[in-house]
């Protein structure tokens, strides 16, 4: 009897879990409910990342539409050069016409050493050097961007390299002070720093250097430093003889073979002059054109007025 009631209360057992598992067995889907499913959500989650990838697309192509600028091929050589002279020589042309008219002297001092070779120090001084007191402000000669500034013990000290919409770059050496940084931007007369006497210096001035393409160019083939400006508005870089300087004084050129100054004692003034191309032309300084006819340096020549020149 015994084992006839362990029979049936197995048998009561199995008969339970099988009616519980088709219970549950009711409330599930089926295999091909949850293929259908799964199907479903995986098309509405490509359209949605297509959407992403579209929305994506479309902002940042407006962005660089709205925001990119032509590249300018003269801040691109050697840019990230910390070498004074980051070009190659062999992409440098024999001639280049360089439009120099909007300028600005770096420092009104007098020069107190020429470009050229120095034979006490045995190499060459591929600079001129302006007087100044230190603390004296430095402007930026022409337009441009701060291309380097860097600091040289035995050199320059603190300077400037800046890099010029006319393909020039002017360095300014011995600074005490940074006015400016790498890549800003600057306008011609600007102020850029201010002089000083660091590096190997042994008193406060300005070394400036003009260079084409790495080439040191006589700055006094450009400017004319005892009247403040250039000697013309172009100046024809020449690797033959980038090294000389133009020199416009009467002693050199505007004297007649007795001595005396030739030409005429006034002179009508054409458009496209100023006081220092007049100056030059004809044997004098600015500073006596100023007097001869109660003008300033910044006076508004009108074309077409006669002025003095003797």
């Amino acid at each position: 009897m015994n084992f006839l009631k362990l029979i049936a209360i197995g048998i009561t057992a199995v008969s339970a879990i099988c009616t519980t598992q088709r219970a549950e067995s009711q409330n599930l889907q089926s295999v091909s409910d949850y293929n259908k499913t799964h199907a479903r959500l995986l098309a509405y989650q490509s359209k949605v990342q297509d959407q992403i990838k579209l929305t994506e697309t479309e902002i940042f192509a407006n962005q660089w539409i709205e925001e990119e600028e032509p590249e300018m091929d003269i801040y691109t050589e050697g840019w990230d050069s910390k070498l004074v002279n980051p070009y190659n020589p062999a992409n440098v042309p024999d001639t280049k016409v360089i439009d120099v008219s909007k300028f600005h002297i770096p420092c009104p001092g007098r020069v107190t050493s020429p470009y050229g070779y120095r034979p006490r120090f045995r190499r060459m001084h591929k600079g001129i050097d302006l007087k100044l007191q230190t603390g004296d402000t430095v402007y930026a000669a022409f337009s441009g961007r701060v291309r380097l500034t860097n600091y040289e013990r035995r050199g320059y000290g603190y300077y400037i390299i800046l890099r010029h919409e006319n393909e020039l770059e002017t360095v300014y050496g011995h600074l005490s002070k940074f006015l400016v940084e790498d890549g800003q931007d600057v306008k011609v007369g600007q102020p850029i720093a201010l002089g000083g006497n660091t590096g190997r210096s042994f008193g406060a001035h300005l070394h400036f250097e003009t260079r084409y393409m790495g080439y040191a160019i006589n700055p006094a083939a450009i400017f004319d430093f005892e009247n403040k400006t250039t000697h013309t508005d172009t100046y024809t870089f020449d690797k033959r003889t980038f090294k000389k300087s133009r020199d416009y004084s009467p002693s050199s050129r505007y004297k007649s073979s007795k001595g005396k100054y030739s030409g005429k004692s006034t002179y009508r003034i054409r458009k496209g002059d100023s006081l220092g191309k007049i100056a030059a032309r004809h044997g004098t300084t600015v500073n006596r054109l100023c007097r001869l006819n109660g003008l300033k340096k910044t006076s508004t020549l009108k074309v077409g007025k006669v002025i003095r020149i003797r």
